[in-house]
């Protein structure tokens, strides 16, 4: 079982492989969906700096459900199309909002929110759900931040055995 602890590393190209890793070793050995989508979340929003929500909102009767998540609490279901999860899930694109009080339709769950990223997950090229990360920074993820969590989703897509 692994122990995370504050990185020193600013540098995303020294962070992100470190959250990686982090990850992949809270993984290593446990099958269970809701534990590993949990420490995934804690250790996104505990390792990453500037963050106020970290979590997975899943596919289930043609929506999205809260799944485990790392932060406040948070609306439990949104519609495809609405909100930024919703339109990731629509479009099945990666959305970066740099403010998201210019979103047409934004989702407020925490009104300290003020950029997002969120990050959809396929298994077998089924959209399975989306990753949602906030924060209260507005501009917040830059192209580098899209390009390491799209890494890490990718990793969570395949590795984590998610429900049906």
């Amino acid at each position: 079982m692994a122990c995370i602890y504050p990185s020193d590393h600013q540098e995303p190209e020294l962070l992100y492989p470190y959250i990686l890793e982090n990850i992949k070793s809270f993984l290593e050995g446990e099958t269970d969906w809701v534990a590993n989508a949990a420490n995934a979340a804690a250790t996104v929003g505990f390792l990453l700096h500037d963050l106020n929500w970290v979590g997975f909102y899943l596919m289930k009767d043609n929506q999205l459900k809260l799944g485990p998540f790392w932060g406040k609490p948070a609306v439990t279901t949104i519609k495809i199309g609405e909100g930024v999860c919703g339109t990731s899930a629509e479009t099945q694109k990666t959305i970066v909002v740099k403010d998201v009080h210019q979103f047409p339709g934004h989702i407020a769950c925490d009104l300290f929110s003020n950029s997002e990223i969120v990050l959809p997950l396929f298994k077998d090229n089924q959209l399975i759900g989306v990753l949602d990360i906030d924060s209260p920074e507005i501009g917040r993820f830059s192209e580098t931040d899209q390009i390491y969590l799209e890494e890490i989703a990718h990793y969570l897509s395949k590795t984590i055995l998610w429900p049906k």
